[in-house]
Formats: structure tokens, sequence, C-alpha cells
């Protein structure tokens, strides 16, 4: 059977996680580095739910995410993935923990290498969010690196969902709020 080519051709898609699929996931918080931010992560057959009380000071951020997968996912026939969630308007950040070679050296420097990227949700309703793997950037601890590094979408080792101070390129981020907050992660995607 031929593969049609061109504008016919089939997407691919892999779910990673939707409704209770987001089982194991847990909160990462601000209070490992002494911020005072509170938030959980519960699961549901809507998704994983994310809510807390973001407190600036201190550090500033509160996140879910998944268990390392062992083997790592291979990604390597997709070249971006999709996030459906329902959002409160603030822009957050997804970060994915490599598991080849950089990610395990990253692994040494606490925090990690992650490669991640900002992205924006709407106030109300579902947002559709699709971030190429050619947008996601080295980062360790919210910081840029700068050293020639690839992403390799062949073994991805776990995602993160996060709101933070800090953008991807490191610097402030302008869609960041201290107070109440409530995301509704209902699935994840890699397509091709």
């Amino acid at each position: 059977m031929r593969r049609p080519v061109g504008a016919w051709a089939e997407l691919m898609t892999l779910l990673i996680a939707s409704g209770a699929g987001f089982s194991g996931w847990n909160s990462l918080n601000d209070t490992i580095m002494g911020g005072r931010s509170q938030g959980s992560c519960g699961v549901s057959s809507d998704g994983l739910l994310m809510e807390a009380l973001v407190v600036a000071e201190g550090g500033g951020f509160v996140s879910c995410r998944s268990p390392r997968w062992q083997p790592p996912l291979d990604l390597s026939a997709a070249k971006a993935l999709v996030l459906e969630l329902e959002g409160d308007g603030r822009r957050y950040k997804l970060a994915v923990a490599p598991g080849d070679l950089a990610g395990r050296l990253g692994e040494l420097i606490p925090g990690g290498l992650r490669w991640v990227t900002d992205f924006d949700t709407e106030a109300e309703g579902i947002t559709r969010v699709t971030i190429p793997f050619e947008q996601l950037r080295p980062t360790v601890r919210a910081t840029p690196v700068s050293l020639p590094l690839r992403f390799d979408p062949s073994r991805v080792s776990q995602l993160q969902i996060l709101h933070s101070r800090f953008s991807d390129a490191g610097g402030e981020n302008p869609g960041f709020r201290a107070g109440p907050l409530r995301l509704l992660l209902r699935r994840i995607e890699a397509v091709s």
C-alpha cells in the first residue's frame, strides 16, 4: 500500500496522555528552593488539573510533571507536541527532559537540562497549542544554555508544565501572575 504524499499525507498522531492517563504526574513547586507557592496536581477523567496559589517572592513557580519514563519515549516520527488545555489567560512553559547523553550529564546539575518553550492560554474555553520541536530551547534552572546542543525526540524521559516568573529566554515572563491558578491539561499528543 502506498502512502499518500504532499497535502494528502496522513499525519501521525501518538497520544502521550489524556483524561485519567495522567496518573503518576505530581507537583514540583518553588518550595524546593525556599519559595512559598503551593500547588497540587490531580487526575480525573477530564485530565490533569493543576491548582495553586502562586507567590512571586522567593521563587515564583508551580508545576506538574510526568513520571520519568523508562525506557524514554521515542517521538522521532513526530515533529511537534500538541497540548489541549483549559487555561486562565496566563503564559505557561513546557519543559521536556531528554534521556540522551546531554540529559544524563545535565542531571548532575540540580534542576538538570530541560528543553523549554513558553505558550499562552485563553482566559476561557479550550486552548490548543502546537509546539514544534525546533522551538524548544535548552535551559538549566531557567537559564538558557549556549552550548551547541540538538534536541533528540527519540529519547524523551519526562514532561513538565510550569507557570514561572521566568520565560524560556531566561528573562521575566510577561504572562506571569501571582495568586490563585487553575489549569486543566486535557491531552498531550505528538504529531508529525
